[in-house]
């Protein structure tokens, strides 16, 4: 039956309708926000996947660019692989979701938010995490939801939710908050050094509003929602876990506490293999194959009940770190050769090296996506290759997560950039996992901002950034134990990764991923307390000692860029006829040319006298011709009355009376075709045409050299 039930957020009517359209899936929804509709189909496989030890949840989030208005650019013109901005919010609705599912249900399921139509100011990412909540609330799939989701500004020092177009465009925040009635369940932002105190405050204000839209979905649910299925639980069978436990606990315990990774996987993998031989011995080899599953997955769980025993029992961890300690930091620019810009962090051993480029404000990234950005000028990049974890797998291109950290470091970074009329450059970071143990996204932060620096481009302030973590009470949740920079292993079995990336002076990004069912706000409290403090003894300790400040020149394997802003309606006369005029100054100067719409002109060039030439090439083009100015131009035709010379775009008529206080018989007798001369500018005419003269100049030369003469006497 088709029901529209209505609510209101943010000043702007919300409408979830439900049994009109995809009545095959599970559950669907069709959320309409202003004139934003975001379609969510939600659909689960009966049966749980074979041989699958994690819960496989797809979440994809369709761009459809008719949602716009636009045709596809591509040769088949339909919509190709997910933009970036799409991953990212796949990523999004998924975060604050899978928590919620049964931690024993392992039946795929998808999760299909189509984007419809969009209105500016009615972000459709929104609306695909409220649909998502529905659609699965309302569904037979077994959830513990309702969750929902806003976004968050911060305009003119206020706190605004869900802000319209116009209100990002000046916003110093761009926050996205999830979460149930009772908690926080996802963060992600990028933000221009917001104080902890204000974030707080935003994450608070959200939550308002998000417990008010769990409610409505409550009631939509408690009306037409399905009775949930039964589904076969996974578990790790519980006689071959206790046997294990019985026997091998003790030794895993000790096992786990190396400070090297190799070390900690080597004990596991012999304790593994220990555990095998005692079922061989015990039932036989053909036995204890077919318990090949159930030994694994009871080392597993072995090894994650002694982790979190450690850490939460006796506030030790596996490296022998104080809850708040710190790996071992080291840092170094200027790694490489030939490129712009180099640095190498390390953290424990977790090592990424970034590399900067400097290029064209014309090699900017294009974005074929369905919100206002159509451009972005700085690129960061993040790749995580297999021998980063010791493993042999060849490499298949980015992955979600590796778009995922790219992004983040890139909110992280956008704040403290220079505009482009400070430093008119495109830049590109890419950021090369070496050795991942955990916060590989934080590290590469740290590292980018240390090779911009050693580039040469003007950031305001460095930035850093460092993760938190969580161990909670299997019984009580409420209580937890709180580590500071977690490696790989605490962040595998442990409960949250909650990512800051900041200046001394605030905030600039946040992204948090939970494995439990919220954060209280004494939790996320603690962790920006916990960041801050670590961030700003990386950014003191660690990296100023290296690069405090960015290098006063950029590296001479960069172009050089000179700028100037000429009239829009010059534009034209700069590119001339089919181009002819920028192609003869590239030509000539072996520069290359970008002109912005608003009569900005970039010279790029790695010839500092080149790009000079050019540059005055093009003013010469761009200026008013103005009565009694002198200018240097070029012969370019040779009549019997005169010639004609090229001010640079601009020709004037040199009268054959005006070339010289001589009498000039025949033009060609003084002038040829490609001259320079210096001329005046004696008269422009009622049709525009410049007269010129050389006789004046010749006069007033010559009135000076009797007044040089003069002078001498006296």
């Amino acid at each position: 039956m088709f029901k529209i039930y209505e609510t209101e957020l943010a000043g702007r009517k919300l409408t979830i309708e439900s049994g009109k359209i995809a009545e095959l899936a599970n559950g669907s929804v069709v959320v309409r926000y202003g004139e934003t509709v975001v379609m969510v189909n939600v659909t689960a496989a009966k049966e749980a996947a074979e041989g699958v030890d994690f819960f496989p949840l797809s979440v994809d989030y369709e761009e459809k660019l008719y949602a716009v208005g636009k045709i596809p650019g591509s040769y088949t013109k339909r919509e190709g692989k997910p933009a970036d901005k799409a991953v990212l919010t796949s990523r999004a609705i998924d975060r604050p979701i899978r928590p919620l599912f049964p931690k024993d249900f392992r039946n795929s399921t998808c999760v299909v938010a189509t984007v419809l139509a969009v209105d500016p100011d009615c972000s459709p990412e929104v609306c695909a995490m409220i649909g998502a909540s529905a659609a699965l609330s309302i569904s037979d799939i077994p959830f513990g939801g309702p969750t929902a989701a806003v976004d968050v500004g911060y305009v003119d020092g206020k706190i605004v939710i869900n802000p319209t177009l116009a209100q990002r465009e000046v916003s110093k925040l761009r926050l996205t908050v999830a979460g149930t009635i009772d908690k926080i369940a996802m963060i992600e932002a990028g933000a221009d050094e917001i104080p902890n105190t204000t974030m707080l405050e935003a994450i608070k204000t959200a939550h308002v509003e998000i417990k008010k839209l769990c409610e409505f979905i409550s009631k939509i649910k408690a009306e037409i929602g399905k009775p949930k299925f039964e589904y076969t639980p996974f578990i790790t069978d519980p006689e071959v876990f206790a046997e294990v436990k019985a026997n091998f606990k003790d030794r895993m315990y000790v096992e786990i506490q190396h400070p090297d990774k190799r070390d900690v996987d080597a004990a596991v993998e012999k304790l593994t293999e220990d555990i095998t031989n005692y079922y061989i011995e015990k039932v036989g080899e053909e036995a204890a194959k077919e318990l090949k599953t159930a030994i694994a997955d009871s080392v597993h769980d072995l090894e994650k009940e002694c982790v979190r025993e450690l850490i939460y029992n006796e506030h030790k961890r596996v490296d022998g770190r104080a809850l708040d300690e710190i790996r071992p930091l080291s840092c170094e620019v200027g790694v490489l050769p030939r490129v712009h810009g180099s640095a190498i962090f390390t953290r424990g051993q977790t090592q990424v090296m970034s590399i900067a480029t400097l290029g064209m404000k014309s090699e900017e990234q294009e974005l074929d996506g369905l919100d206002e950005n159509i451009a972005k000028r700085y690129m960061h990049q993040y790749n995580f290759p297999s021998y980063s974890v010791g493993e042999a797998r060849p490499s298949r291109g980015p992955g979600r997560r590796e778009v995922g950290h790219g992004a983040l470091a890139e909110k992280a970074l956008v704040p403290v950039l220079p505009s482009v009329e400070e430093f008119p450059y495109s830049i590109r970071v890419v950021s090369e996992v070496l050795s991942s143990n955990g916060s590989t996204s934080q590290a590469s932060i740290c590292g980018s901002t240390l090779a911009l620096m050693d580039a040469g481009v003007p950031i305001k302030k460095p930035v850093a950034g460092i993760s938190t973590g969580l161990v909670t009470d299997k019984n009580d949740p409420s209580k937890y134990v709180m580590l500071t920079d977690i490696q790989g292993i605490e962040d595998f079995f442990g409960d949250m990764d909650f990512k800051v990336g900041g200046t001394r002076d605030g905030i600039t990004a946040i992204q948090v991923d939970i494995k439990v069912d919220g954060l209280s706000y004494e939790i996320i409290e603690e962790a920006f307390n916990r960041t801050e403090k670590a961030r700003i003894h990386i950014l003191d300790d660690i990296m100023a000692p290296q690069i405090a400040e960015p290098r006063p020149q950029i590296s001479k394997y960069a172009p050089k860029i000179l700028s100037t802003k000429i009239a829009v309606d010059k534009i034209k006369d700069v590119i001339g006829s089919g181009g002819k005029v920028i192609n003869k100054i590239i030509e000539e100067t072996g520069v290359k040319i970008d002109i912005e719409e608003d009569g900005q002109v970039f010279v790029y060039s790695s010839d500092i006298e080149g790009a000079e030439k050019a540059m005055k090439i093009i003013k010469d083009i761009a200026r008013e011709i103005e009565v009694n100015e002198i200018y240097d131009g070029v012969v370019t035709k040779i009549m019997p009355f005169g010639a004609f010379v090229d001010l640079g775009g601009k020709e004037g008529l040199l009268h054959i009376s005006k070339i010289s206080s001589k009498r000039v018989e025949k033009v060609e007798d003084v002038l040829s075709i490609g001259d320079e001369v210096r001329v005046k500018v004696y008269e422009i005419d009622n049709q525009g045409r410049v007269n010129l003269t050389m006789k004046d100049l010749e006069s007033a030369a010559q009135e000076t050299q009797v007044s040089n003469n003069n002078e001498a006497i006296e």
